[in-house]
């Protein structure tokens, strides 16, 4: 019998092949394999009485000239299985679990140690810290480090609250006042029933207590790694306060009534930037420039009695996180107490500290830092036309499924519309689907792009910043941690911990950042090449529009919308703004 003319049709196409029914069905699925490219242990032929077989009689099935068949099935290769197998949330353990969702957690309060808890939360927004931390020999005169880092481990290891008990031991034992019992008349009752209460105590003390303890951990080379162990970190190699928490500031002293005086200039390390706060003060900033324009009463050795002298100070180092201190608390000698400044200070999310650095330090900064505002303007802008593209995407029609001859002209429709300003080279490469990101327009990768702008702003960062690990190569700042006071009395009230989201992104995969957000000093700037190959577009993309935070709240951790941290401003009892910690924005 001879061949006969037949259509198959497949995904909304027709082709026209021919049928010998002297032939076994496999040499017709062969010819539709051909056509289609739909291989025949994947292929359904529907005919008369449901699937075709490899042993059907085509006597039975009587095809005709001119009859269509069904053909279903997937062209080309199948999905490949991921080279990991996929494991559910339910199946993991505990730490499987805080590893895999980088969801943080709260810490219980003993007894008025909110001060603590909001303090350890706060300083776990510094993740190169548990870097340091983990140095196998790890030096200190105290153990308050070691206690630190078992601490930030359990927290990691974890989905459930911890109860910091050995932290807070550790705690007492080197800084005693933290010890100090509440003999205040509230707790009266529970002097007389022989409970005794720990006090409650300053926050910002106890940073400092904590950060200075660990001044003897050793500091990170250039590619975030520890730069020794055991003795060989304690003997002429930089620490990591030194590197990434520690300022420097330049002191001048003129005295007011003798100008002929010389000038005396001093240098300082400082861990924190005070923010003082007058009945004039209304935003941080200008607080802080009253903190550091000062005048004082001291012995002139010209004049041979006590003059006013002019204190003028700047800074000469910007560390990677710059500690910001609001002094609401301030001794009022007509009640003979500490009390609570309640004004309203603003504080900046992006903060620029170039205002506070010495001419000769603003002088190295400036080139990069007014790039850096350059490149963070262009990719907001970027980053908008990659949201109206993905708004837009899929309005967009695709080929017809009913109409074969008009496929084409509809994508070629399509693309034209969306993309009316393209090239022609552009525009025929969107019609051949090949040119699609072009056509809608991201001309090239985000990620590329940001290697090109590390590379530019590299080649404007002062090679004497590049050498200091550990500093702020533009003087450019984003907020990434509060602690919070709330009440009217200094000795008592609630301490709150607020860390920024995104934060959290470096305990993933062991610290690895899934971006390149962790290149903020000077001495990192490899970052994005350095970065894991499988970072894309929108992991940035997702990891730079989360902008919320998270609220510590001793065991209670929350969500905190970014649209509600003016509320911390001040001007109440509620929780007001007290240690501010900055983290210098990436060069990458």
């Amino acid at each position: 019998m001879a061949p006969i003319p037949v259509h198959i049709k497949h995904a909304g196409k027709t082709y026209d092949i021919q049928l010998d029914p002297d032939l076994p069905p496999a040499v017709f699925k062969d010819a539709v394999h051909s056509a289609t490219g739909v291989p025949p242990d994947r292929m359904k032929v529907m005919v008369k009485g449901g699937v075709l077989k490899d042993d059907s009689s085509w006597k039975k099935i009587g095809p005709k000239e001119g009859q269509t068949f069904m053909v279903i099935g997937a062209a080309g290769e199948l999905p490949k299985p991921p080279p990991k197998p996929i494991v559910f949330l339910e199946d993991m353990d505990d730490s499987e679990l805080a590893e895999a969702l980088a969801k943080p957690v709260g810490l219980t309060n003993l007894g008025n140690t909110c001060y603590m808890n909001a303090t350890v939360q706060a300083l776990r927004a510094v993740p190169e810290l548990q870097i340091a931390l983990e140095t196998p020999s790890l030096q200190s005169t105290t153990p308050l480090p070691a206690a630190l880092r078992d601490l930030y481990h359990n927290m990691s290891r974890t989905t459930d609250s911890i109860t910091p008990m050995q932290f807070l031991q550790v705690l007492r034992q080197v800084n005693p006042q933290f010890a100090e019992m509440d003999r205040s008349e509230k707790r009266a009752g529970d002097l007389m029933m022989g409970r005794q209460v720990y006090a409650q105590q300053d926050a910002d003390e106890c940073y400092a207590a904590i950060v200075n303890s660990m001044r003897n951990v050793p500091g990170l080379d250039v590619k975030g790694k520890s730069v020794g162990t055991g003795a060989e970190a304690a003997v002429g190699r930089p620490k990591f306060i030194e590197q990434y928490m520690m300022g420097e500031m330049r002191r001048e002293l003129r005295c007011d009534e003798a100008p002929e005086e010389p000038v005396t200039v001093s240098t300082e390390q400082v861990l924190k930037i005070e923010c003082n706060i007058s009945i004039t003060t209304n935003f941080m900033l200008s607080g802080i420039m009253s903190s550091l324009d000062t005048t004082v009463e001291k012995n002139s050795p010209s004049l041979g009695r006590q003059a006013i002298y002019s204190q003028k100070s700047r800074v000469s180092r910007l560390p990677t996180y710059l500690t910001v201190h609001m002094v609401r608390f301030a001794w009022r000698a007509d009640i003979g107490k500490k009390a609570k400044i309640m004004r309203k200070v603003k504080f900046p999310q992006e903060f620029d500290a170039l205002d506070l650095a010495t001419d000769e330090l603003r002088a190295k900064l400036l080139p990069a830092s007014r790039r850096l505002k350059e490149i963070e303007k262009e990719r907001g802008e970027r980053r908008k036309v990659r949201k109206r593209t993905k708004q837009a995407a899929p309005a967009v029609p695709g080929p017809s499924s009913s109409a074969v001859a008009g496929a084409t002209a509809d994508v070629e429709m399509a693309d034209a519309s969306a993309a009316p300003a393209v090239s022609t080279e552009g525009g025929a490469a969107a019609a051949t689907g090949n040119g699609k990101d072009k056509a809608l327009g991201e001309p090239e990768d985000e990620v590329e792009l940001r290697k090109k702008e590390a590379a530019e702003l590299a080649q404007l960062i002062d090679e004497d910043t590049k050498k200091d690990v550990g500093c702020s190569a533009t003087g450019l700042y984003e907020l990434v941690a509060i602690v919070t006071h709330k009440g009217a009395a200094a000795d008592a009230g609630h301490y709150i911990g607020f860390v920024k989201k995104s934060v959290f992104h470096a305990y993933k995969n062991k610290g690895g950042l899934p971006s390149i957000a962790s290149s903020s000093s000077a001495g990192a700037p490899e970052g994005i090449a350095a970065a894991s190959p499988e970072v894309t577009t929108a992991d940035l993309d997702a990891l730079e529009d989360d902008e919320d935070w998270y609220k510590f709240d001793d065991e209670k951790v929350s969500p905190f919308p970014k649209e509600k941290l003016a509320a911390l401003d001040g001007g109440g009892e509620d929780s007001r703004a007290y240690v501010l910690l900055y983290r210098s924005k990436s060069v990458v």
